[in-house]
């Protein structure tokens, strides 16, 4: 098992955060017409662990890279020094590979415009990308994009990550699915819990060694999650880093973390940025009591 993130720091992490922008386009005829969740309610996390806090960590940005502002991301991952995203919206949702350096989209699939995208992993060289509400997720070659096939999933596709010998999947309440790679049925389920309180609104997710980044949805807020037992063991502050964001001011809300293992590297970006960012999480005095800050309330999801 490798070594826990909390007791490598810095490790490199990176954010992009929220905004308003609230035009995220209609479903097509025949498709879900509600967004996934409406005003949600601010969530209650009490940073506390069973001796009474947990590690608080705040962001140094390392590195800034171009990024699509057109790009509604819903799922990011590294491999091979590039960069593959799953883009969300109604009838232009994709799944493309892009140069990190450069931002340069270099193939992308567009989805069928009654599909909306969602997270993004990979397991052995084959792209796996959720749909939101189509209980669908689309199979590609990672070399080139070409469709391989599909499975089924029961309700929503919110993030996806490998872990282990597991996927694991989000569906934007405080519960974690576990699959079996091989057939993608569901072999566990976790509930996420800062100390007593469960977390809910878990959004996109990624592996970091061997724990796991959640965003909270609609927050500043990245959880640090055990996946053994869902026990919330960190919190990741990214207050601040939207007004890092330069020129393009249309950006939504945070979504989408990427890790790459061979330089301890966390990359993060957000819906219609038009950069990505490298961070290193900087530690903070550990934090016991009410949220620093909460879920906004937002008229409509329509992620």
């Amino acid at each position: 098992m490798p070594k826990r993130l909390t007791s490598l720091l810095p490790a490199a992490v990176l954010g992009i955060l929220l905004s308003s922008g609230s035009l995220y386009g209609e479903p097509p005829s025949g498709a879900y017409s509600s967004g996934r969740i409406d005003n949600p309610s601010t969530p209650s996390v009490t940073r506390s662990d069973e001796k009474g806090t947990i590690p608080l960590y705040g962001y140094r940005i390392v590195n800034r890279y171009p990024h699509d502002p057109e790009a509604f991301t819903q799922g990011l991952m590294i491999a091979d020094g590039y960069l593959y995203e799953s883009t969300g919206l109604w009838g232009a949702s994709t799944v493309r590979k892009v140069r990190l350096q450069t931002g340069e989209v270099v193939a992308s699939v567009r989805l069928d415009p009654t599909l909306f995208g969602e997270g993004l992993t990979e397991w052995s060289n084959v792209l796996i990308q959720l749909t939101w509400r189509a209980g669908r997720a689309l199979m590609y070659d990672r070399n080139d994009l070409n469709v391989l096939g599909e499975f089924k999933y029961e309700g929503e596709g919110w993030g996806i990550t490998k872990w282990g010998s597991f996927l694991i999947m989000s569906n934007g309440s405080s519960e974690l699915r576990f699959l079996d790679p091989s057939t993608f049925t569901v072999v566990r389920r976790v509930r996420v819990r800062d100390g007593n309180a469960p977390v809910d609104l878990l959004n996109e997710l990624e592996t970091v060694e061997s724990e796991l980044f959640a965003n909270v949805w609609g927050s500043d807020w990245i959880a640090i999650i055990s996946p053994e037992g869902g026990l919330v063991v960190g919190w990741v502050d990214l207050s601040g880093l939207r007004r890092e964001i330069r020129g393009e001011r249309r950006a939504d809300v945070l979504n989408g973390i990427a890790y790459d293992p061979d330089g301890g590297r966390i990359y993060v970006t957000g819906k219609l940025w038009p950069e990505l960012f490298e961070i290193e999480l900087v530690p903070r005095a550990a934090h016991s009591g009410p949220s620093p800050t909460s879920v906004k309330s937002v008229n409509s999801k329509k992620q």
